[in-house]
């Protein structure tokens, strides 16, 4: 084939990477014509996100970092569709840009690593943990003000290299992305969520594609999972109250039960640790993005709009 139906824009990580494969995998299995050689081209693009590791990224601009180079080189029509984490997409998507799919949800939760711990309870005090999350470090911080926390930015695999030599004493990762890259054995433990509430979305990957787009649209809608949908799009709506960004410590998880009824418990905290608020709600399904919205009013009024 010449020329590909469809191009696929991606950061270039290992774990982005990854997670393009499954996305280009999931679409040659459900619609035929992109089952051919060639007919699904991928285009790598550094994003600001990937340049700037000298400093924490709420202190660069936040979450937009990791999307914005490639939504440009999607309105300009040099990729048909996006693949992102969607715990890096913002809560406002740029205009002639959907998201009309989610492949289904990982595991959410954050896995524990360190090579003198086996839990974030059995470190000793004064122990260094090191991550690039305001959220990690807050919620860390509130059940062990003992512990130090700094700065530990890089992909999975440099984060990796950065504990075996000791830079920090403890480390923690979405346990999705050590998965998909074949690394959950890496993982001391894994991080109940009362522990360590997830970050909105984590664990759950997201295609973007042009709003103008019906052949993307209609592709998409083949391997699109509205379980996770219908969980993301509540703890998105709960950040978007908030006015969440990488600059605010929150996590927030829905879980869709059997039963077609939505949990959902979200929490704010101060950067240091020293409050956490939280709200938690269930309803119907279909009323996915009033339950977080509703849980976002009660969290920002006892917070005071922290």
């Amino acid at each position: 084939m010449s020329h590909p139906l469809l191009t696929i824009g991606t950061r270039g990580s290992p774990l982005a990477l990854a997670q393009t494969d499954m996305v280009a995998a999931a679409l040659r299995a459900a619609v035929p014509e992109l089952a051919a050689d060639g007919a699904i081209a991928v285009l790598v693009i550094k994003t600001s996100g990937d340049r700037i590791l000298d400093r924490p990224l709420s202190e660069a601009g936040g979450k937009g970092l990791f999307t914005k180079e490639i939504d440009e080189a999607m309105l300009e029509r040099r990729i048909d569709i996006a693949v992102h984490s969607m715990k890096d997409v913002p809560t406002w998507l740029p205009e002639g840009i959907d998201l009309p799919c989610m492949l289904p949800r990982e595991d959410p939760r954050d896995a524990f690593l360190s090579p003198v711990a086996a839990s974030l309870d059995a470190l000793p005090g004064g122990a260094t943990v090191g991550t690039a999350s305001l959220r990690r470090g807050a919620f860390v911080l509130a059940r062990r003000p003992d512990l130090k926390v700094v700065t530990f930015r890089g992909n999975v695999q440099s984060r990796l290299a950065k504990l075996a030599d000791g830079v920090v004493d403890a480390t923690l990762l979405a346990l999705a992305g050590l998965r998909r890259l074949g690394l959950a054995d890496r993982a001391a433990g894994i991080l109940t969520v009362e522990e360590m509430l997830p970050a909105v979305a984590q664990g759950a990957i997201g295609v973007t594609c042009r709003t103008d787009d019906a052949r993307a649209q209609a592709w998409l809608a083949r391997i699109a999972d509205a379980a996770t949908f219908a969980e993301v799009a509540c703890e998105r709506a709960f950040l978007r109250v908030l006015d969440g960004s990488c600059r605010t410590p929150i996590g927030g998880l829905a879980r869709l039960g059997a039963d077609g009824r939505l949990s959902f418990l979200g929490r704010l905290a101060r950067p240091d640790g020293s409050a956490i608020f939280e709200a938690r709600r269930a309803g119907a399904v279909a009323e996915a993005e009033a339950i977080g919205s509703d849980a976002g009013r009660e969290v920002k009024a006892a917070s005071g709009g922290l």
